[in-house]
């Protein structure tokens, strides 16, 4: 529509997740109009970190050095390790400031329909780890969906057969959540998974 070049743009913006074809043509129109100098930064950066990123080779995090910054951090507590299903998750959880220890990242979950099994997201690895190191607590911190309740069910099986201490990290009504406004699935959760009050 616009010619080849463009028309390839537009193309590429839409591998993007969330990006649907006009979204991605805005964008496109928007670099190539207002901001050709912001469009070779991304250009630069894109084509140096698709160059240089890679996953981290004891946690699979995404990282650009030998080791992540998390692995290589000496005052991350070594015998704590929490499983997430992706990069984002693990920038989540850092974000909040509540955990010190190391992460292993999956790059997704167990889906038997999809043809993923626990080598394609590094079962295998994470229980060599288990066995390699002294790790006094492994948290599961998958997603609260049916694939990442089967992948914690998995790995938490595998852990404990090793005599690692699992834990699984609490769901439920959020704090300053109102009960008439949180669904029933997560109420339900909450009830299931509530503790002794001290």
């Amino acid at each position: 529509m616009y010619g080849p070049l463009i028309d390839e743009l537009i193309s590429a913006l839409r591998c993007l997740p969330g990006v649907g074809p006009k979204s991605a043509q805005r964008m496109a129109l928007h670099l190539l109009e207002r901001n050709r100098p912001g469009a070779r930064t991304l250009a630069a950066a894109l084509e140096q970190a698709a160059a240089r990123v890679q996953r981290c080779p004891k946690c699979r995090n995404l990282t650009e050095a030998d080791l992540c910054v998390i692995c290589a951090n000496p005052r991350r507590d070594q015998g704590l390790i929490c499983v997430v299903e992706t990069p984002a998750d693990l920038f989540a959880i850092e974000q909040s400031g509540s955990y010190q220890g190391l992460y292993f990242v999956l790059m997704g979950h167990l889906s038997p329909i999809d043809g993923v099994g626990p080598d394609a997201i590094g079962i295998d690895h994470l229980l060599q780890r288990l066995g390699d190191e002294e790790i006094g607590e492994l948290v599961l911190a998958t997603n609260l969906t049916v694939e990442g309740e089967a992948t914690a069910f998995y790995i938490g099986e595998r852990a404990t057969s090793l005599g690692v201490n699992v834990t699984r990290i609490a769901h439920g009504v959020p704090l300053g959540g109102e009960l008439e406004y949180v669904d029933g699935g997560t109420l339900a959760h909450a009830f299931t998974s509530r503790k002794r009050f001290s």
